[in-house]
């Protein structure tokens, strides 16, 4: 047995190429007994699809096609949708294409898909993720899946969770020792070589993890101090983009407060402008009406005059006028 990776293995994938520690472990995670005389061929794919950011085994035992990861960055919703292009994949690796033209049925494994969690994020002790939740809705469609559907079942192996599980393989729950190690260790403030070295003493002397830790030293050092810095580089990669995505936002916000701004200055400019011009055409108004008004007076006053009367008679005629105009 043997998963033949091209590309360069994790200490979860080197820990589970091992056929008893494998049977082991999917024995506790499908609570069944398998022995050492069951058949297990790993079909791992050789290139990166998951960029380093799972660790992934695909095996058969006996009719399951099983495809196993331990995952220790955040748990993606589009896992289902990743799977469903890996196990396409997988089935195109090891089934006879041109038996598939035939006739009669060919049958083939049946697929599971199982997600070990291993981050540092609150996550539930267990969680179903289905492909069929990623459908978009078809307005008239009474049938929320249809015609394909894809589960994946994600647990959580951190300590407090699952315990019952992962006590009944011996190399899991060393795997989770040694990697709570690290990263208590990391977390208290030691550099990293430093923090795997202190965690490869701890398992040693409690015997966890042997002789898997003796044979495999500086593998382990080489692959942990991969996985952790990838890790690290994720962290940083998530805390950059969300300052970008802060500073965006900041941008169209001042962007869109401008226009609005802008939009509702005019809107008030255009209110206080109608105020202030119906103010001033009322002054205008009034204006022009005096003119009027004095224009009148005097072409009365000429008036008057060429009609003989004098300047104390015209008074008296025009205050008889405004008199009655008044009542």
């Amino acid at each position: 047995m043997g998963a033949n990776r091209e590309y360069k293995n994790s200490v979860f994938t080197t820990l589970f190429d091992d056929a008893d520690n494998l049977l082991e472990l999917y024995s506790a995670l499908s609570g069944s007994n398998y022995g050492a005389e069951t058949a297990v061929k790993v079909n791992t794919l050789d290139d990166v699809l998951f960029m380093n950011l799972m660790n992934d085994i695909s095996f058969t035992v006996g009719d399951k096609l099983v495809v196993l990861i331990e995952h220790q960055s955040s748990i993606s919703e589009n896992v289902p949708l990743r799977l469903l292009l890996y196990i396409a994949r997988v089935y195109e690796k090891i089934i006879d294409k041109k038996a598939s033209y035939q006739q009669r049925l060919m049958k083939i494994p049946m697929p599971e898909f199982i997600v070990l969690y291993n981050g540092k994020n609150e996550f539930p002790s267990e969680k179903e993720l289905r492909l069929s939740d990623a459908f978009m809705e078809v307005p008239g469609c009474l049938e929320k899946f249809g015609s394909l559907d894809l589960t994946v079942r994600v647990l959580n192996i951190n300590p407090g969770h699952n315990e019952g599980i992962v006590g009944k393989s011996e190399a899991l729950s060393g795997y989770v020792t040694f990697i709570n190690k690290i990263r208590e260790g990391t977390d208290s403030g030691l550099e990293l070589g430093v923090a795997i070295t202190e965690a490869v003493r701890y398992c040693e002397e409690r015997h966890v993890l042997q002789p898997f830790l003796t044979n495999h030293a500086s593998e382990v050092m080489n692959m942990l101090m991969t996985e952790f810095n990838m890790e690290d580089a994720i962290a940083v990669w998530k805390e950059e983009g969300r300052e970008e995505g802060r500073e965006e936002g900041r941008e169209e916000g001042r962007k869109e407060g401008r226009k609005e701004g802008r939009k509702e200055g005019r809107e008030e400019g255009r209110e206080e402008g109608r105020e202030e011009g119906r103010e001033e055409g009322r002054e205008e108004g009034r204006e022009e009406g005096r003119e009027e008004g004095r224009e009148e007076l005097r072409f009365q006053v000429l008036t008057l005059l060429d009609s003989g009367y004098s300047i104390d008679e015209i008074k008296d005629i025009l205050r008889q006028k405004h008199e009655n105009s008044e009542q």
